[in-house]
Parts: C-alpha cells; structure tokens; sequence
C-alpha cells in the first residue's frame, strides 16, 4: 500500500488498481481511477474516485458489494472492522436478522457507511430501506458505496 499520495500516483498501474481495489472493489472502478493518475491532492482524488463510483454499471456495483462484509458480522478486513466499530454485540442477531430479510428482498448485501454510526442506527437504517423499491435501493447503495470509497481514499493514501 502507498504512504502518500505522491507514493500512489508514482506506482505502477497494476499496483495503483489492486490499490484502489481496496477502496472499492469493482475492478471498472479500479482502472478508471488509476488511469486518471497523477492527482494533486486528496480533493481530485476523491472527486475522481466520487465520479467513477457514480458511472458504474450495477454488475459493477454487485463486484463491489461482494467484497464488503454483512453489517455486524466480524471481519478480517482491518478497515471494514474499525468502520463497523459501533456496532454493539447485543444488536448482532437483530442485524443478522435483518441482514437476512435485505439479502432476501435485494438479492445483495445490505451496505451502509458504518462509520461513525451506532449498531442501533445501522439497523434502523436497514430496517427503513427494506421498505424502498428497487430503484430507490439502487440510488441509496450508490450513494453509500460513493461514502465508503471517499473515506476509504483517504485511508490509502495516508491522510
């Protein structure tokens, strides 16, 4: 993993998109922002990463869903651990419940930007959503996924 940013828009492509893949795991997400390189700071590469996250086609957005765990599971991911930090161990079955009911509903993983949230707010807003169609559904992981990345770019280079 890059140390800087300087660090990420030097290395090679194939290393900047297994970089990125950390980020957001769909391999168009990857590439698109990686060929985009050099970036001045971490605002370009946040927008350009916002931009690419927001032209996926929903197969690539199921490529990313894939790579994130179920929202109260324990993961071996270290920044899916520390996102999910808020989630209280006596809401575990209430979220794997509803894990199971959005899965059956949406066919996907459930996926929110934990961070800085409560367990109990993660499962009131899985719990509002089962509640959309699917259009709307789609809208709202986009826009979580997009949070996910911003936060997750940072992390990559070092900020």
């Amino acid at each position: 993993m890059p140390n800087s940013l300087a660090d990420f828009n030097a290395r090679d492509p194939d290393a900047a998109e297994r970089d990125l893949l950390a980020c957001c795991a769909s391999h168009a997400f990857a590439r698109t922002v990686a060929a985009r390189r050099p970036f001045r700071d971490l605002a370009q590469l946040t927008a350009a990463a916002d931009t690419a996250v927001r032209a996926l086609d929903w197969p690539d957005v199921l490529e990313a869903l894939s790579a994130h765990p179920r929202i109260g599971e324990r993961s071996q991911e270290a920044w899916s651990r520390q996102e999910q930090s808020g989630v209280e161990d006596d809401l575990r079955p209430a979220l794997a419940e509803g894990n199971r009911a959005y899965e059956e509903r949406f066919g996907h993983v459930y996926l929110v930007c934990a961070t800085g949230l409560t367990g109990t707010q993660m499962l009131g807003k899985l719990r509002e959503r089962l509640d959309n169609d699917e259009e709307a559904e789609r809208k709202v992981v986009g826009d979580e996924l997009a949070k996910i990345t911003r936060l997750r770019m940072a992390k990559l280079v070092g900020i």
